[in-house]
Order: structure tokens, then C-alpha cells, then sequence
């Protein structure tokens, strides 16, 4: 007989027992690799005792850290990185995968379950990667459009979903909103960032002061290019801003890489921007009606934009670390725009959030170079454990080339 935690009793009879079972992907041993093929099961009995007196029945508990659907941690972080959109696979599809490779029969269902157990996994190492990023001094941004359905009644109107990224050296986030306005981009950054934003010209960014933005040259080359490329005095303004945008690059690229000093850069740079901005000023005061759509009239006013922000076009001259293009960012959002062509977004907020939160965590730990299957099995085992998750933050005491190696 034992006792009743509940009656104070000593009254307990067996009545049965539960057998749960864990299926898990073994990690490797001592460097080596398992074979691909080969999973492991534990089985864990837990006996239920009925109280006599009460009629109580007492049932045992699952080990702390072991998940009572029956999947390991490192089995269920596989599922949820093949299902992210670094490896894009559909519910469907990883489930036949766990059946091929590792002989594991598991339901979209089951899927389901653990890409939202996951999603809770990962949101408070989500959270402070966000705020991370908002203390770099400089950061890249982009955003592109990104299908959010309204299965969950988030979406009603059907509103045009965008996911944005901010983008420092080892730490990026990531985020799925539905609208791409001017207040979007303040939450995002929080709107007293006092850092270098690195992105295109689009008027979202426009209450970042000139002298904390750098624009983006190679979506400017794509402009000049274009203007290059029409007739008449269109073509001749094109073509001398796009000579002296070469020239600014071939500069940088010595730059680089050594063969040009600072000061010899610096002073090439001070004549070459006076002269492009003469250009623009002289194209910007050419005569065009309000309602003129020639190409002149279009670079006329492409013109006059870009003397608006012709400060921000310099920022990275003067600012050690200030890439002049955005091709970090668009390259950070190269992955989801694959996966979007393929699963044509996201049918709730729970399904952006997980988007969004697995390029947070996957594009972190591959500029750190830090494995993500480690990563996301220690997540599993922290929320089912209830223990504190691991954290996306580089350690301080490792040096930047530790990571980029």
C-alpha cells in the first residue's frame, strides 16, 4: 500500500499502467557520424495507483524534459528546421522524410504540434535578438511583400503582408507586419535609434536623419543605368552619373583591399561628389510641367529626389564599417523569398510569427557559426525542462573572426 498525496492515506491499490514512448534522432558520438537511417526509442512506464478510501486515482508523471508527444528533442528540432524556410519543406513532405530516412512515422498533426512548440521555444531568445539589434551602430534594412491568409481571423481584409529585416554583423531579426508604413520601421528600429541605417530610398526610412542613413548604390546604379539608357539630354545625364558611379567603386574596391589609403580616397571622393552633385542640380533646374511624362521629365524628377538625400548617398566615405550597398540585407531575405514562391506565405499570424522567428534564428547562428540543429535541440529541451533557452547573442569574449570562419 502507499500513501495518497491528496487523502494523506495509506490507501493506494494498483490499478494500471501507461507506456510512453520517445523517439529520438541520436546525436553524434565522439565526432563521428551516425548513420542516417538509425533513430532511437525510449520507453518510459508510469504506474497509476487508485486510492480506496477515495476512489482517487494517482498517475505518474513523464520525466522532466521528456515532451508527452512522444518526439526528442533533437528528432523535433529536425522537423522544425526542415519545415523553416532555410529547407522549405512542407508539413507533407517532412513527414515522408521521417518515414524514408529515419523510419519514424509521424502525422501533419504531430508537425503542427511541435513547429508551435517550437515557436514558444524560441521567442525569448527572439525577443532579446531584437534587442540587440536596436544597440548596433550600424544596421542594414529591407523588407519585402509576404502573403499572411487570415485562417486565425488575423488578416480580414486581406492586407498585403511584408516581412522586414534588421540586419547587424552576427545577429539578425526578422518580422512579418501588414503594412510597410513610416511606423513600422520606428517600432521596429524603435524611434530613438541613433545608428547608421543602411537601406534603399524608400519613404518609410525617411524620418531617419540623412546623417544616420546610408543609401544604397546598387539600387541607384539600376536607376542610373535606366537613365542611361533613354535618348537625348536623359541619356547624357545618365551616362555621366553612371561613369562617376563606376569610378567611386573602383576607388572603394582598392579601398578594400589595400592598394588605396584613406586620405588618397578621401580626396578622390570630395571632387567626384561635386561634380556628381553639379549634374544633378543642373538636371533637377531643367524646365518640366507638373503633368510631363516624358523621359526627360522622369529624370528631371528622379533628380530632384536625389538631391533631397544627396548627404546620406556619402555616409559610407566618412564612416569606417558602412558597407555602400544594401546587398547584405537582400541577401538575408534571398531564403523566405524562395519559400514564399513555393508555399505562397502564410495562412495565420502564428504561421508569419514562426517564419519570421526561424530566419531570426537560422540566419543568427550561420553568421556566428554556430550549427542550428544544436541550437534548436537545446531550445526543445529548455521549454520542456522549463530552463532558461539558449541565447542568439555572441559570446563577448570570442572575437568577430572567431565567427566568420
Amino acid at each position: 500500500m502507499r500513501r495518497n498525496p491528496r487523502s494523506e492515506t495509506r490507501s493506494l491499490s494498483k490499478l494500471r499502467r501507461r507506456v510512453r514512448r520517445k523517439r529520438q534522432i541520436p546525436p553524434e558520438a565522439s565526432g563521428k557520424r551516425t548513420a542516417v537511417n538509425r533513430s532511437q526509442n525510449h520507453q518510459y512506464r508510469l504506474h497509476q495507483l487508485k486510492c480506496s478510501n477515495c476512489g482517487e486515482a494517482t498517475k505518474a508523471e513523464l520525466p522532466k524534459g521528456v515532451s508527452s508527444l512522444g518526439y526528442g528533442e533533437r528528432l523535433s528540432a529536425t522537423i522544425g528546421l526542415l519545415s523553416s524556410p532555410p529547407y522549405r519543406q512542407s508539413y507533407r513532405q517532412v513527414c515522408r522524410m521521417m518515414s524514408e530516412v529515419f523510419n519514424i512515422e509521424i502525422s501533419r498533426g504531430s508537425v503542427g504540434r511541435l513547429r508551435a512548440e517550437l515557436l514558444k521555444a524560441i521567442s525569448d531568445p527572439v525577443a532579446a535578438a531584437k534587442d540587440y539589434v536596436q544597440s548596433q551602430p550600424i544596421i542594414n534594412s529591407d523588407e519585402t511583400s509576404f502573403s499572411q491568409g487570415n485562417r486565425d481571423g488575423s488578416n480580414p481584409h486581406s492586407r498585403q503582408g511584408w516581412l522586414w529585416v534588421l540586419l547587424s554583423p552576427l545577429v539578425s531579426f526578422f518580422e512579418v507586419t501588414l503594412n510597410r508604413s513610416q511606423q513600422t520601421a520606428q517600432d521596429l528600429m524603435g524611434e530613438d535609434y541613433s545608428g547608421i541605417v543602411i537601406s534603399d530610398r524608400y519613404s518609410a526610412y525617411s524620418w531617419i536623419p540623412l546623417e544616420q542613413r546610408q543609401l544604397c548604390w546598387a539600387h541607384l546604379k539600376r536607376d542610373l543605368t535606366a537613365i542611361a539608357e533613354r535618348t537625348g539630354v536623359a541619356h547624357e545625364i545618365g551616362s555621366a552619373l553612371l561613369a562617376r558611379q563606376r569610378r567611386l567603386f573602383r576607388w572603394w574596391y582598392r579601398l578594400r583591399e589595400g592598394s588605396l589609403s584613406r586620405e588618397l580616397f578621401l580626396e578622390a571622393v570630395e571632387s567626384l561628389r561635386a561634380s556628381f552633385k553639379q549634374i544633378l542640380e543642373e538636371a533637377a533646374a531643367l524646365p518640366i510641367s507638373p503633368q510631363e511624362k516624358t523621359p526627360l521629365a522622369k529624370t528631371v524628377r528622379t533628380c530632384r529626389q536625389l538631391l533631397k538625400v544627396e548627404p546620406a548617398l556619402w555616409t559610407f566615405v566618412y564612416t569606417s564599417g558602412v558597407e555602400p550597398t544594401n546587398n547584405a540585407a537582400e541577401r538575408a531575405l534571398r531564403p523566405a523569398v524562395i519559400w514564399r514562391r513555393t508555399s505562397f506565405g502564410s495562412q495565420s499570424q502564428q504561421g508569419s510569427r514562426f517564419v519570421a522567428a526561424m530566419l531570426t534564428v537560422t540566419a543568427s547562428l550561420q553568421a556566428q557559426g554556430r550549427p542550428a540543429l544544436d541550437w534548436l535541440s537545446q531550445a526543445f529541451l529548455a521549454v520542456r525542462s522549463g530552463s532558461l533557452a539558449p541565447s542568439l547573442i555572441p559570446d563577448p569574449s570570442f572575437p568577430c573572426s572567431h565567427y566568420s570562419r
